[in-house]
């Protein structure tokens, strides 16, 4: 395939196929539009996705590819991962349907890592029916984490409303185990890194959520905020980040006052995304940042309540392909920047 310096690949994961990730994906590229902007590879079955957008309104046509070299731009690409029939029960989980959900991730995983496709968007999972010996992560980016370089976390995305975590799928009783001075310094440098080459913010600023309600008020409602959090986060402020905080998670978001920072950091899954989701639904992005790869995924589950019903809202993973191709384009753009005054002195010398 001859692939233009402009002509971004992206690929995409299945998916549940009993869920609504199908749908979504299809109908994100009914709009020939999307065709100027990247060039689709869904990993996949061409069969079966002619038989899912049976089930809704849809022209879109596919052009099945057995060989990641047969990609051609211009058209909605279908990797083969398998070739076999498989039995689709629209909103049913069902374990058969977890594997080849997997069989499409690690194979579109593998094509990212070889730089076959530039980025990928990855549509919903159910976490249960994944689970088999060959597999045994809570998620896409846990795997992810293992399979790239670098340390993944888990930022939620929409406009310049920016929520990551210092921890993502950890019980809640767990948590205040996990909050260690290495994982917050870590957590928090990714954060002020994918800041930087992922959304040009040159100087960012980044607010920490508290763990405990009120921030800990002092220490009478728990101590982790003061004997953890603060002596830390009052480090890599010293070191030049611009990070605040700890801040009672409460009143943060209802007060307007996360629109003073470029990213809010909570510290744990569910202080961090239930403002997001509650904020952005289904326009926000999931974003896994800290990789050396770009991936991204609709900030929805399988919905299987509403899979096959023509009721899906697309936006969301719409978004998450915008958001791909964005952060390709930023990191891109960054790289050259950076390496320009290497070059120069390398002249010099």
């Amino acid at each position: 395939m001859n692939k233009k310096a402009e002509n971004i690949i992206v690929g995409i994961s299945i998916g549940d196929l009993n869920g609504i990730g199908s749908e979504v994906i299809l109908k994100t590229f009914e709009d020939s539009r999307m065709l100027e902007l990247c060039t689709p590879v869904i990993f996949a079955n061409a069969k079966i996705l002619s038989f899912v957008k049976k089930s809704f309104t849809s022209t879109i046509q596919f052009h099945g590819v057995d060989k990641l070299d047969q990609i051609l731009p211009g058209k909605v690409n279908v990797f083969n991962v398998w070739k076999e029939g498989v039995d689709i029960h629209l909103g049913v989980n069902n374990e058969k349907i977890g594997e080849y959900a997997i069989k499409s991730f690690v194979a579109a995983t593998k094509a990212l890592k070889e730089g076959v496709i530039d980025v990928l968007v990855t549509a919903p999972i159910n976490k249960y029916n994944i689970q088999s010996e060959d597999f045994k992560f809570p998620g896409h980016t846990d795997y992810l984490d293992k399979e790239l370089d670098g340390n993944a976390l888990m930022m939620m995305v929409q406009g310049d409303l920016r929520v990551g975590l210092l921890t993502d799928h950890v019980p809640i009783n767990e948590v205040s185990s996990h909050l260690t001075e290495e994982l917050i310094t870590r957590k928090i440098e990714t954060v002020r890194k994918s800041l930087i080459q992922d959304f040009s913010i040159v100087k960012p600023k980044i607010a920490v959520l508290g763990l405990n309600p009120h921030a800990g008020d002092g220490g009478v409602i728990g101590k982790e905020d003061d004997l953890i959090l603060k002596p830390v986060l009052k480090k890599i402020f010293d070191k030049g980040t611009m990070v605040f905080g700890p801040f009672p998670a409460d009143g943060f978001f209802g007060s307007g006052q996360y629109e003073k920072y470029d990213a809010i950091v909570a510290t744990y899954h569910d202080q961090g995304l239930i403002p997001f989701k509650t904020l952005s639904f289904g326009k926000g992005v999931n974003y896994t940042a800290g990789l050396n790869k770009v991936r991204t995924s609709p900030d929805h589950g399988t919905a299987y309540d509403i899979a096959g019903k023509d009721m899906a809202d697309y936006n969301s993973f719409k978004e998450a392909v915008y958001l791909a191709i964005d952060i390709f384009r930023s990191r891109n753009q960054y790289e050259e920047i950076t390496e320009k005054p290497l070059k120069i002195k390398e002249k010099q010398l």
